[in-house]
C-alpha cells in the first residue's frame, strides 16, 4: 500500500527492494549506522527511519534502537523486516514517546521529506527525544530549499550546539560549499 507523500507515492517494498539490490552488488549500504556507532550510542531513535535500514542494523550492532517514520507503508515493511524492533507511524513534529535516547538520527534527507513549514517542528520534535549530553544526528542534500543555516537555528532554538560537521557519512572534510552535509548538534 502507498499513499501520497510530499514528493510523490511511496511504496516501502519497492524502497526497500532498492537497497537489497544495492547490497547485493557489493555497496556498503551502512555507512551511517557505521558513523553512528562511532558515536557510541546505547540507544538511537531512527527518526524518519523508512523502511528500518539503519535502525536495523543499528539493532544487530547492540544499539536500543526504535524506528519511526510517518509514512505506514515504509513501517509496514521495517515490520516485516524486523519484527523485534519498535516500529512507530508518526510524524516527526508531533512525535512523543515519552522517553529520550543517546541519540536521534535522521539519516538519507529526512528533513527535505517534511511537509513545507514543519523544519523547525521536526527538528524540535526530535530534540524532546534527547537524553542530556544527546546527540542529534542528520545528514541531507544542499541546495534543495532547506539549509544548514536554518538547520542550525533550529537546532539552537532547541538548545542544541553544533559539535561538528561533515560533507560524508564516511566523515570527509565538510569544506562548507559542498551538496551534502552530515551533522552533529548536541545537547548542552
Amino acid at each position: 500500500m502507498s499513499r501520497p507523500g510530499r514528493y510523490g507515492d511511496w511504496d516501502g517494498g519497492k524502497y526497500q527492494e532498492r537497497f537489497d539490490a544495492l547490497a547485493a552488488s557489493g555497496v556498503d549500504v551502512h555507512g551511517e549506522a557505521d558513523f553512528v556507532m562511532a558515536l557510541n550510542p546505547h540507544s538511537v531513535l531512527d527518526a524518519g527511519c523508512g523502511t528500518g535500514r539503519v535502525a536495523r542494523e543499528l539493532a544487530a550492532r547492540g544499539v536500543d534502537a526504535v524506528g519511526v517514520d510517518a509514512e505506514p507503508s515504509m513501517i509496514a515493511e521495517a515490520q516485516r523486516c524486523a519484527p523485534e524492533l519498535t516500529w512507530i507511524v508518526s510524524d516527526l513534529a508531533a512525535l512523543d514517546l515519552g522517553r529520550t535516547f543517546d541519540m536521534v538520527v535522521m539519516a538519507g534527507n529526512v528533513p527535505l521529506f517534511t511537509m513545507p513549514g514543519t523544519n523547525a517542528a521536526v527538528v524540535a520534535g526530535c530534540a524532546r527525544h534527547l537524553a542530556p549530553r544527546g546527540v542529534l544526528v542528520s545528514g541531507f542534500s544542499l541546495g534543495r530549499g532547506y539549509e544548514l543555516h536554518e538547520y542550525d537555528a533550529h537546532c539552537e532554538a532547541t538548545g542544541l550546539t553544533l559539535e561538528s560537521r561533515w560533507s560524508t557519512w564516511d566523515r570527509a572534510e565538510f569544506a562548507g560549499d559542498g551538496t551534502y552535509a552530515v551533522s552533529v548538534h548536541r545537547r548542552a
